[in-house]
């Protein structure tokens, strides 16, 4: 176990290296090779005449596909002296709370940026990955899916570790009220009496069923958006056969939030220094579903710093931070042996580990049907889409407590499914889709498909790519 300081300094060290010396290289196309080189740099404690002198001990550093990454980095919108600020001027704050995986996580001083341990298997899965899942993401910057800007690993004392750098989902200056990670599974999907006892606790599947029966509501555009984005999402982690990924859902209660600062007494934050947005482009939750055409009109996230106007079933003003995470541990390489002995001992449909086809179907049913839900008492402003469910609870009033039967959600009886025609609304046909007929559409999301077997093909050697047909009935 390397000491977290040293692995800090060294992170720090060669990412400085790296990102300066990558500068000096002209701009170019991305290509295929490119997507395969490892930069590799030793740091003698002493220095070299590469390197600067450390306290720490020597160690190598590399760097996965370098010029891949500088282009996953421009698209978006981080320049090369805000990377290397963000990560390498301010120290690094290791967070306390990591998942089941063991892996350690540091956020950046600026919020901007994760860096996160990952096992040899992911981090091989990731370059695997990279053809494919960057062409979806060129087509597609509008995406839930975790963010990668960088790939390295540091070689010291016989030991390799390898981090990955990712956009952070929820900023720590927005205080989250509530902390969810969703799978939509419910078999052991409790938080354990160990993780309520923490500070600031992650809940799971039943516990949000339990505490959030209404779900969580929203206008009718940000709910289009939300699903549109999830399907999108789901149907291409599927047909790279991932699993076993969550939904981590923040939520910033604005009410309560308020409430608790006249407790505090917190008199004028007029003077307080604003918190700052993040700066990537489609980091936030609300471009992540707003996408490309959001940022010409650039929504107003000075407010809601990027979270998703939603309300609870009290009527409560919250605003949500929103992401898909731990998608590389790829069914296909690890999953295979948990699943076969956790249906022995357990129905199989509710493990959440399962065939890609149906995790990603359930996942998608689950958050469309029983966290976010269609409110339609909250409408749209088109002025202001961005903020248009705060308006909404602002105008009635300032003291307006709703009550639940006032937003019930009407619960439109449009059951959200991820093959359906009826779920790829688009913001504008109302109706007039062919609901129900699964087989008026083709069972892949159709740009996606076409243009990435063949760059995967030579990257993933696995069987079939396509989503297996299967018939309206199963």
């Amino acid at each position: 176990q390397t000491t977290s300081s040293t692995l800090k300094g060294a992170i720090q060290l060669g990412i400085g290296y790296t990102v300066g010396n990558l500068s000096s290289k002209p701009e170019r196309d991305v290509l295929m090779q490119d997507f395969y080189v490892v930069e590799s740099i030793f740091f003698p404690s002493e220095g070299s005449n590469l390197t600067p002198a450390h306290h720490y001990a020597d160690f190598r550093f590399k760097t996965y596909a370098p010029v891949a990454f500088r282009y996953f980095r421009e698209l978006f919108g981080i320049r090369p002296d805000d990377y290397l600020y963000s990560l390498c001027n301010e120290p690094l704050i290791e967070l306390s709370n990591p998942g089941a995986s063991g892996s350690l996580f540091y956020v950046t001083s600026d919020d901007e940026f994760i860096i996160k341990t990952v096992m040899h298997k992911e981090a091989e899965f990731l370059q695997k990955l990279l053809p494919g899942y960057y062409m979806n993401l060129n087509q597609n910057p509008r995406t839930l899916l975790p963010k990668f800007y960088g790939l390295y690993c540091v070689q010291s004392g016989g030991k390799n570790i390898r981090v990955v750098v990712m956009n952070n989902i929820l900023p720590r200056v927005v205080k989250m009220h509530l902390k969810f990670d969703l799978k939509g599974s419910t078999y052991k999907r409790r938080a354990s009496k160990k993780e309520k006892e923490k500070s600031s606790p992650t809940y799971k599947d039943l516990d949000f069923i339990q505490d959030m029966p209404e779900g969580l509501m929203l206008d009718a555009d940000t709910f289009s958006a939300l699903v549109k984005t999830l399907q999108r999402d789901c149907l291409v982690l599927e047909s790279f056969k991932i699993m076993d990924y969550s939904l981590l859902l923040g939520v910033h209660n604005i009410d309560q939030h308020e409430r608790e600062q006249l407790s505090e007494g917190a008199h004028s934050t007029s003077d307080e220094k604003r918190p700052v947005g993040q700066k990537a482009l489609y980091s936030t939750a609300m471009e992540s579903i707003q996408g490309g055409a959001a940022r010409g009109e650039s929504i107003d996230t000075d407010d809601t710093m990027g979270g998703i106007p939603a309300v609870n079933g009290k009527g409560e003003r919250l605003l949500l931070h929103v992401g898909i995470i731990d998608i590389l541990q790829s069914y296909r390489f690890i999953k295979k042996l948990e699943h076969t002995w956790k249906a022995l001992v357990h129905d199989g449909d509710t493990v959440s580990v399962h065939r890609p086809s149906f995790y990603a179907e359930r996942f998608f049913k689950f958050m469309t049907n029983t966290v976010f839900r269609k409110n339609s008492s909250l409408k749209s402003s088109p002025s202001k889409k961005g903020r248009s469910a705060l308006l909404a609870v602002k105008t009635a009033g300032p003291t307006a407590a709703f009550s639940a039967s006032q937003l019930a959600s009407e619960k439109d009886d449009t059951q959200y499914d991820l093959r359906a025609a009826r779920s790829y609304p688009t913001l504008d046909d109302e109706g007039d889709s062919p609901a129900g007929r699964p087989d008026l559409l083709p069972c892949t999301p159709p740009s996606f498909e076409e243009a990435t077997t063949a760059s995967i093909a030579t990257t993933l050697s696995s069987t079939s790519l396509s989503v297996p047909e299967r018939s309206p009935s199963e």
